[in-house]
C-alpha cells in the first residue's frame, strides 16, 4: 500500500509514524496502545525537519520524506529534544542529507557530542526567540528546559501559528485513523493515556512546566503539534487547560486506596475503607499494587485528591511492592494530597511505621486516625478507626 500524504495544512506534512510493537516506552512504561513518534517536514523556499522518530519503527521514513522533497535538499533539521525517541535517526538523515544543518541550543549540542558523532560544520545554534526564514514561513524558537531534560525547546511557525511543542502536550498511544483531536475518541482512550503520560514522566517537573505555559501564552497558537499523541488543530486550548491544571495539582474529587497483603487481612480493611466510602459521592479506586501495573495506579494518584495507603509487615519493612509504590511517588512528588495510612502485623507494625516515614519525607499531613490492625481486621474498634478515617478524608476532600 502507497503511502498517503498528510497535511497540517499546505506545505507542513506529517511524516511521523505509529509503534505498536514497542510494548515498553522507556523500557518501563507498558504500551497497550502504542506510541506514536511525530515528525513534521515544512517545504518552502527552504525546508525543515521538526525531530525526528525512533531508529527501526519504519522502514519508509526517509523515503517519504525524500517525496515530498521532490529532489531536492533538505536545509534544516531541527532537535527540540535530545531524547533518542526523538533523535535516533539523525545520522541516517545527515547520511542522505551530508549538508542539512542541525539545529539546536548550546544544551542541545553538548549532548549531540556524547551521542553522535556528528560535523562540527552541520550545526546551526540558537538562543531563546532567534528565527530562522524559510521563504513565507519561519521558525522562532523559545527554550523550556526541563519539559522534561534541560535542552528541550519547541519551534513556532508563524504564519500558521503551529506549535511544534514537543514531548509537551503529548500523550501514550498510536494515532488510530486519524492524526488530529476531532479525528479521534479522546475521552475514552487518548485522555486516559495521556493523563499515564503526563503522570509517569513529565510529572516531577511541574514548575518548568507551568513556566512554559506562561512564557508561550503569550504566542496565538491555532495549531499544537507535540512528539507524541494526537495533533491539537480543532481546539489547541483543551490540552493547554489539561497540561496547565495537571501541572498545578489540581485533582478530581475522589481517592485511591492502594494496599499491598500477604494473607488477606489488609486487603479486608482496604474493601472495608473502599465501602466505607460508598456514600461520600467521591469515586474510589481500590488498587492490590502486586496485580496492577505501576504507571496506572501513579495515574491515578495524580488525578484524585485523595490518597490512603496500607501495607502488611514484610521482613521488618514495609511489603517490597508497597515500598516500589512509594518510590515511585517520591520521584513524581505529588502535592496536596489527602493522605491516609493502614496496615497491618503480627508483631512489630513495620508496614505502618514505614508508610509514617513515607509521609513524613514526602511532606504528606496524615489524616487521624491510622487504622492499624495486629492479625485480624475482625474488630470493633478497627470498624469504628475506618469510619472515622473515611469521615476525616471526605471533610478534608470536600473542603
Amino acid at each position: 500500500m502507497r503511502d498517503k500524504h498528510i497535511t497540517l495544512e499546505n506545505g507542513i506534512w506529517y511524516v511521523g509514524t505509529n509503534d505498536r510493537k514497542k510494548t515498553i516506552f522507556e523500557n518501563n512504561w507498558p504500551l497497550p496502545y502504542g506510541v506514536s513518534y511525530n515528525s513534521y517536514l515544512i517545504t518552502d523556499e527552504k525546508s525543515a525537519l521538526i525531530d525526528t522518530i525512533e531508529y527501526g519503527s519504519d522502514n519508509s521514513y526517509l523515503c517519504r520524506i525524500g517525496a515530498l522533497l521532490e529532489g531536492k535538499s533538505l536545509d534544516y533539521l531541527v532537535v527540540n529534544h535530545m531524547e533518542p525517541d526523538h533523535s535516533s535517526m539523525l545520522q541516517e538523515v545527515l547520511r542522505v542529507y551530508p549538508n542539512v544543518k542541525v539545529v539546536g541550543n548550546a544544551q542541545t549540542f553538548k549532548m549531540l557530542k556524547n551521542y553522535f558523532n556528528l560535523p562540527a560544520e552541520n550545526f546551526h545554534e540558537v538562543k531563546d526567540g532567534d528565527a530562522i526564514e524559510l521563504g513565507e514561513r519561519t521558525l522562532r524558537f523559545y527554550l523550556v528546559p526541563w519539559v522534561h531534560w534541560p535542552e528541550t525547546m519547541v519551534t513556532f511557525e508563524e504564519s500558521s501559528k503551529t506549535l511544534f511543542s514537543c514531548d509537551a502536550f503529548g500523550g501514550f498511544g498510536a494515532l488510530d485513523g486519524g492524526i488530529f483531536d476531532y479525528q479521534n475518541n479522546f475521552e475514552e482512550i487518548y485522555l486516559p493515556e495521556m493523563r499515564r503520560y503526563f503522570s509517569n514522566i513529565v510529572a516531577k517537573y511541574c514548575l518548568p512546566v507551568q513556566k512554559a505555559i506562561a512564557k508561550l501564552g503569550g504566542l496565538e497558537i491555532r495549531t499544537i503539534a507535540p512528539s507524541h499523541g494526537l495533533i491539537w488543530k480543532e481546539n489547541p486550548g483543551k490540552v493547554v487547560k489539561l497540561y496547565d491544571s495537571w501541572s498545578r495539582y489540581e485533582a478530581e474529587s475522589g481517592v485511591v486506596i492502594a494496599y499491598a497483603s500477604m494473607y488477606g487481612n489488609v486487603e479486608k480493611v482496604a474493601d472495608g475503607i473502599g465501602r466505607a466510602f460508598a456514600d461520600s459521592g467521591l469515586r474510589v479506586r481500590v488498587i492490590d499494587v502486586t496485580k496492577t501495573e505501576m504507571s496506572y495506579i501513579l495515574s491515578d494518584i495524580w488525578r484524585y485528591k485523595g490518597l490512603i495507603l496500607g501495607s502488611c509487615a514484610y521482613n521488618g519493612k514495609m511489603h517490597p511492592m508497597m515500598a516500589h509504590l512509594c518510590n515511585e511517588i517520591n520521584l513524581i512528588a505529588p502535592k496536596n494530597k489527602v493522605f491516609g495510612i493502614f496496615g497491618g502485623s503480627t508483631w512489630n507494625g513495620a508496614g505502618v511505621k514505614d508508610l509514617k516515614k513515607f509521609a513524613e519525607e514526602n511532606k504528606f499531613e496524615i489524616v487521624e486516625p491510622v487504622v492499624e490492625i495486629n492479625g485480624s481486621p475482625f474488630f470493633e474498634d478497627t470498624d469504628t478507626k475506618v469510619a472515622e478515617l473515611v469521615k476525616a478524608v471526605t471533610e478534608k476532600i470536600k473542603g
